[in-house]
């Protein structure tokens, strides 16, 4: 729930009314309130203002996830695959893209003008198995250029996870992450560590 709140808009908020409240008190000549007012209003103020600057919103899903799609995910959901929708469905700060880490890793575009903007996600069943599906515009980084990277995609974004590539139209490009089972057992690891 908190990754959902945008700390730009809070320290905007709390920021102009504390600001608001110490220029009511300084005509007021209230002076404990004034100074109270300037000291903590404007610096949050001026804190929400840089983060707004450097803010990175959520990701939106394009759909609803049904609740047998939620099941799988609860049963089958790679470590890897969590982390990648908890991170991409919060507020970033300082970031020019999601996942542009990855991307970068991953030679996926040149500059960050050429990098593939993630615009939105879903969840679903694949032949019974959990996949996240990250949709992606893409008018800089061809098919062709996913599909020669998808054995790399599949390995950086971790063990029991296979990689599927779709264009469901010009220009935009949707990697599938799906689960698969797991040949033993002990811990998963990711290949998306921070």
């Amino acid at each position: 729930m908190l990754r959902q709140i945008s700390l730009a808009q809070l320290g905007l908020v709390l920021g102009g009314l504390l600001t608001i409240v110490g220029f009511w008190a300084y005509f007021a000549d209230y002076a404990t309130l004034n100074l109270a007012g300037f000291f903590y209003g404007i610096p949050l103020l001026l804190g929400g203002l840089a983060l707004k600057a450097a803010e990175l919103e959520p990701t939106p899903f394009s759909e609803p996830t049904s609740p047998e799609v939620l099941a799988l995910r609860e049963q089958q959901a790679t470590p890897t695959q969590n982390q990648v929708r908890k991170d991409v469905t919060r507020y970033r700060y300082g970031q020019s893209a999601h996942l542009i880490d990855a991307l970068e890793r991953l030679q996926l575009g040149r500059t960050d003008e050429d990098h593939p903007q993630l615009q939105g996600l879903r969840e679903t069943a694949v032949e019974g198995a959990y996949g996240l599906i990250l949709e992606f515009y893409s008018p800089f980084v061809p098919l062709s250029v996913w599909e020669e990277k998808r054995d790399k995609l599949a390995k950086f974004f971790g063990p029991n996870i296979r990689v599927q590539i779709e264009q469901p139209e010009a220009d935009c490009v949707d990697l599938m992450m799906i689960a698969e089972k797991e040949e033993g057992v002990g811990s998963r690891e990711s290949g998306l560590e921070n």
